[in-house]
Order: C-alpha cells, then structure tokens, then sequence
C-alpha cells in the first residue's frame, strides 16, 4: 500500500473509532471532561480523538471500556486501526523489549525515550528533519508514553542505563520543559528495579564511542542487542556479536559515575538550571 493510501486508511478508521467512541459516551450520558478525567487525558485530547484526528491510546481505551460499559467494543474498533508501517526491525525490537528480563541501555544524543517526559519527547520529535507534522508527532508521542509502562511493569525488569552527562545539559525543549525532565529522571533513578549512570563529559576516552545500544535478556536468558544509527538499526542475536556488546557495556558501567553520585550530578545540574 502507499504511503498516500495507508494513510487514508488510517484515517478513516481513526475516525470511525472516534464516532463509536462519542457514540457510547453520550448513549451512557458521560461528558468529555468526564472521560477526560478517568483517562487521565486532556478535554482538548478526547475530542481530537472523538473526531478521528488523534489516535487512541491503551490507557484512554480500557478507561473509556470501564466508565461507558462498552463490553469490549472499544477493544475490538481500535484493533482495526490502520497503523502506519513501521520496519520489521523496529516492531521486534518492541515486541522483545516489552518482554524482556533485563535491559541495559548506553544513550548519548538524548535522555532515553523510556525515561523521558511527555514534553521533551514532544520536543525531541519537532526536532525531527525532515520535519514531522502534527498528526506524526502525536503518534509516536502517544507510542512513546505507552512504552514507558516497562519501567513499572509486574514483574520489574531489571534496567540499567549510563548516559552522557551533556544530555543532562542540553535544553531540549527550553528551561522550564528541561527541568521537569531532570526532576522525572530524579525519579526514575531512585526507582529500586533501575541503576542510572552518568558517564561524565570530562572522562577522556570510554568503550561506548561507537554510539548508543540496548541489550535486553529475555525471561529464557536469550541475550539480544539493538543499535542504530542516521539510516537505519540492527538487531544481533548472534552469540559472538552479542557476548562482545554485552563486555562493552559492562567496561562502560565500570567507566561511569556510580548510580549515588549520578544522582548527585542530577540534583546539581537540576539546581542551577
């Protein structure tokens, strides 16, 4: 299907979700500002997505079954939405990690995107070139939250992370959306199923200047690795390729500030933004 006609589809199935959707709400006589608040989304938000311009998200669905009594109805409609097409490789990486046992993660360029805040992802996004419109944003955005569910799943995973202490200083998205950024990554680093790791600027050399990785064990102890790069990613489930990605990121864990003193190095760059 081409780009043009798969988002005609998409639309239009966004939209026939969005007319079910009101349908129910006012069959139950439930306001937006009611719905709003069960899913814990915006007025402005339901009705973006009452209207078959917004896709909806997991959270907004099961609130929206419970609070109009739509006996699956809901469930089943947002099955049938037309999803933009995304590389094989990206849709098994988030299958694997949604699975995953443990995941260790090396980041430069930004704050990883299962820590990030609504407002830096967004930020992130717009940054994009060529540039992304509205509806786009809106979907990865909305994709990018529901990941986030991960870091508080039952049963916890076990992450990991070091990241570059310039993604710390970096104002993406401007002061204010930086600092409720860096207080979020307080949280996340205090959280007992993650250890957060600094790699400071003033370290001269380290094993991860290759760039950015993940590596996820899965529940059956199979051991994965994911990079990516301007074109394009890669997937390795090779033996030899992971053991070898999986000693790097153990030298750079050993290269980097503890977690204690990481968060230290938070607190302080939080406090004189």
């Amino acid at each position: 299907m081409s780009d043009d006609r798969q988002a005609q589809s998409r639309s239009a199935t966004m939209r026939m979700f969005g007319v079910l959707l009101q349908g129910l709400r006012r069959r139950a006589g439930v306001s937006r500002e009611q719905l709003a608040e069960a899913a814990q989304y915006s007025v402005d938000l339901i009705c973006s997505v009452e209207q078959g311009r917004r896709r909806p998200s997991a959270q907004l669905i099961e609130a929206a079954e419970e609070l109009l009594d739509a006996g699956g109805l809901l469930r089943d409609a947002a099955k049938h939405i037309v999803q933009r097409k995304f590389p094989d490789w990206f849709e098994e990486y988030q299958r694997l990690e949604e699975e995953c046992a443990s995941l260790g993660i090396y980041e430069c360029r930004v704050i990883p995107g299962l820590f990030q805040t609504s407002e830096y992802a967004r930020a992130v996004f717009y940054s994009s070139r060529p540039l992304l419109d509205e509806e786009q944003v809106e979907e990865r955005l909305i994709a990018r939250m529901e990941r986030q569910r991960l870091v508080q799943r039952t049963p916890s995973p076990v992450i990991s992370a070091v990241i570059e202490q310039v993604t710390l200083e970096r104002c993406i998205g401007g002061k204010g959306v930086m600092q409720d950024q860096l207080a979020y990554l307080e949280w996340v680093a205090t959280r007992n199923n993650v250890d957060l790791q600094i790699m400071p600027t003033k370290c001269d050399t380290h094993a991860g200047l290759a760039g950015p990785m993940y590596l996820l064990e899965m529940q059956d102890q199979e051991r994965v690795v994911y990079f990516e790069g301007q074109k394009g990613s890669v997937l390795h489930f090779g033996i030899k390729e992971v053991s070898a990605l999986n000693m790097r990121y153990a030298t750079l864990r050993s290269q980097a500030l503890t977690p204690a003193d990481s968060l230290s190095l938070i607190e302080k760059t939080l406090g004189e933004l």
